[in-house]
């Protein structure tokens, strides 16, 4: 097939703004996730992602080759149905925390929670375009970049409280569990981890959409009605 430079441009250039909508706040969404973590985990008396440079917004120290760069970035360039990635989990040495139970709750905690405040704030901005620059040439632009930076926090966040390890949800349900069951549950891991794969794959993780769609819906209605738009 032959493409005339006019046309790779055109490709080159919707590759680059579905990668500004798309991938940036992917990027900073899981980047302000793992700092989340790790500023918690600091306030709980470890300072280990600290020491180790990974409390820190820079996207470098967080990235995972394949679940930061390589599965989303082909998931955007191909279009594909499944948009799925991950960055390094921040380290937590749970023997420098007071009470490592209670305490690796709110770390855990901290993760999705941080998602859904970035949700909100989203919404909120996106209030203030509507407001005082709609009708520039760029707000529609930012709307649309807000949007999806709210849906992403918001996939984010109800992803990650899913009670699986290796996710958070299954660390802030070990604190609800017999110490006994969550050592089990941690000593199968890599079981849960094959389970929630199938369902990343399987499409079965659209369920999801639901309480996302709502959230969003309530967030933009709720940020637009606070401004008297």
């Amino acid at each position: 097939m032959i493409l005339s430079s006019k046309g790779m441009n055109m490709d080159f250039a919707e590759i680059g703004a579905k990668i500004g909508v798309y991938f940036i706040p992917f990027l900073f969404a899981l980047c302000f996730h793992e700092y989340a973590h790790g500023w918690v985990a600091r306030r709980r008396g470890d300072n280990t992602a600290e020491m180790m440079g990974r409390l820190s917004m820079n996207p470098l120290v967080h990235m995972d080759m394949i679940g930061t760069l390589i599965l989303p970035l082909v998931s955007i360039v191909l279009a594909t149905p499944i948009f799925f990635g991950w960055a390094k989990p921040v380290p937590v040495n749970t023997r420098n925390l007071k009470n490592p139970r209670i305490d690796m709750f709110w770390i855990a905690l901290a993760g999705p929670l941080s998602n859904i405040l970035l949700a909100i704030v989203g919404s909120v901005l996106i209030a203030v375009v509507a407001k005082y620059f709609l009708g520039m040439t760029y707000a529609n632009g930012m709307i649309e970049i807000l949007k999806t930076f709210i849906v992403t926090n918001l996939f984010l966040a109800f992803f990650n409280i899913l009670p699986l390890h290796p996710l958070d949800g299954g660390k802030v349900l070990a604190r609800f569990l017999p110490a006994q069951w969550n050592y089990k549950l941690e000593q199968h891991e890599h079981i849960t981890s094959m389970v929630l794969m199938i369902l990343v794959l399987t499409g079965m993780l659209r369920i999801l959409s639901v309480p996302v769609i709502w959230s969003y819906n309530h967030l933009v209605t709720l940020a637009l009605g606070g401004f008297g738009i």
